[in-house]
Formats: structure tokens, sequence, C-alpha cells
């Protein structure tokens, strides 16, 4: 399509201007591309009524932080409100006392460098500080993750556990994530379901919330209580956070999503990786994956891709 179509598009697709607006300069250029001046011959009528309902949806916009229109009803997060704001998420500190661990994350985000691996993160465009009532609270603008959906509604759809098949390609991104990030210097911290999400057509893992994260020897600063039984002791007992920390955190998920469909031997393998003390567990994520996948083929036979969808 033309970018006057693609414009035309997108705007009579939004239900409202977090859809269609991440910034005025968005405005600005949709309202340059549907100008019923500059339309395309023939397409002076389109243009009118785009441009008339683009401006509809700029005047309703609300309020904004920024040059970001926020959405009206804002998800609620572990410790922030999320906005949606076009292709953008904002991500708000709910308690200003938690600024720090929004700004934990940013650290966090801007650390993998290599670009074999940025899939694998969200993408973080900017911080922010917003002002309420004398308070000051810090915002993370990162990219939408379209299409993605996290391994707790995975779990939900699959109440009798996930075929281990299926499992595996999320057990092996999840893996390549945790190794970029220890690569990079970080832990994660809190490798749970709400945050780890999946494409379920392309195949796709982003491991997203990052405010919980350390670096290696530091102490994960704080950790989302109705998962304290998942946890490992050194988390719980504020001790140093370590690579193994993740991958016993990570183990855990998996075994959790596949409930009682767990082959006997990825129990082994999985439980391996979650013994009490840290020294004793694996503590690098490439190495754990490589032995992943000598075993998977010995259970399952070749590699190859599966198609995965939840169930309607």
């Amino acid at each position: 399509m033309s970018a006057f179509e693609d414009a035309v598009f997108a705007i009579f697709a939004a239900e409202s201007p977090a859809d269609l607006f991440d910034s005025e300069d968005t405005f600005r250029r949709l309202r340059r591309t549907v100008h019923p001046d500059v339309a395309p011959l023939g397409s002076e009528g389109i243009a009118t009524s785009a441009f008339t309902r683009l401006t509809e949806l700029w005047e309703a916009r609300g309020p904004t932080i920024g040059r970001y229109p926020l959405g009206e009803k804002p998800i609620d997060g572990d410790l922030a409100d999320l906005f949606r704001s076009g292709t953008a998420l904002l991500k708000i500190a709910r308690d200003p006392a938690d600024n720090d661990l929004l700004a934990a994350e940013a650290d966090a985000l801007r650390r993998p460098k290599d670009r074999r691996y940025r899939a694998y993160f969200p993408s973080l465009r900017e911080t922010l500080v917003v002002e309420d009532d004398g308070d000051y609270r810090a915002v993370n603008v990162l990219d939408r993750c379209d299409g993605f959906v996290d391994l707790a509604t995975v779990a939900r759809a699959y109440p009798d556990g996930v075929d281990p098949r299926d499992v595996a390609w999320m057990w092996r991104r999840l893996l390549v994530a945790l190794g970029a990030a220890h690569r990079a210097g970080i832990v994660h911290g809190a490798v749970l379901p709400e945050h780890v999400l999946i494409h379920p057509d392309d195949h796709g893992l982003v491991l997203v919330d990052w405010c919980y994260s350390a670096v290696p020897g530091a102490a994960v600063p704080a950790l989302v209580e109705r998962y304290r039984d998942a946890y490992p002791p050194e988390v719980l007992g504020k001790q140093p956070a370590v690579p193994a920390t993740d991958l016993y955190l990570a183990s855990g998920l998996m075994l959790r999503l596949m409930g009682g469909r767990a082959h006997a031997e990825l129990r082994r393998f999985a439980n391996g990786c979650r013994l009490k003390a840290p020294r004793m567990r694996p503590d690098d994520a490439w190495h754990l994956l490589g032995e992943l996948d000598e075993l998977l083929p010995a259970l399952y036979g070749p590699r190859r891709f599966r198609k995965f969808a939840l169930p309607a």
C-alpha cells in the first residue's frame, strides 16, 4: 500500500487516540499525508473523511506525558501503571518510592549491546519524570510488544499443562535471553509467568519487567509477593544474586508450565537447576542450552517447527 493508504487505514482502524498517536510528530505526519489538498487524484473524499477523523482523535486524546498521549485505562502492573500510547508503552511508577526500581530497569535495558539478541529484550525509548501533587514518579517509555502473550495467559489456556514439545522452544529462547543478559552483566531476578512474553505464531520471546534486576553479586531489590514460593533461597534471604538465580526461576517456570505432562528426564534436568545452594546449580545459560539441546532429541526426535496456538 502507499503511504496515503497506510495512513487512512491506521486512522480508521484506531478505536482511541492511544491506538494511533505516540507523539505530536505522529499527528503532524499523518495530517500531512491525508490532507485533502495533497491527496492522490480521485481520493479527495476519503482524504477529507480521514482528515476529519484524525482531528477528532487528536482533540480527544486527553492527558499526555511529555509528547505521549495516554490511553484511558491503564494496565495494572506489579508496581507500575502501564499506558498504551500508539506504538509506545508508558510504564509509570505507582509509588515514588519505586522510582529506583524503574531506574534499575532502564539501566538493565541499556546494557545488552549484541544486536543478535536485542529482540529478546524490550526496547527502551527514553525515560521521563512526571510530577503529581508534588511527587515525582519515574516513567520508562518502551516499545509495545504487540502480538505477544505472557506465560500466565498460556498456563491458564492449558490447565492440564502445555505439551513439552511446545515448551521446548519457549525454554530454549528463554535461555538465550538469560544468556545474553548474563553476558551483559545483569541478573533479571524475576523470571515469572507475567514477565515472559511469547509470540505464538512466530515463536518469539521477550523477557520483560527488569525492575527487579541486579548486577551479579547484589541482592534482588524486591520480589513479587504472590510468587514468593517460586524464588530461590538467596532472593528470600537478601543474599547476592547470580546467574544461577535466574536459571532456578526459569526452570521452575518451565516445570509449572508443563505440569503433569513433563517427561521424567525433563523433570530431573529442571530440578538440577533448583538445588538449594547457588554454587550447586548450573550458572551458565549457554551451557545449559547446549545440554537441553542434547536431551530434547533423545526424548522427542529431531527438532522441527510445531505450530502453537492458544485456544479461543
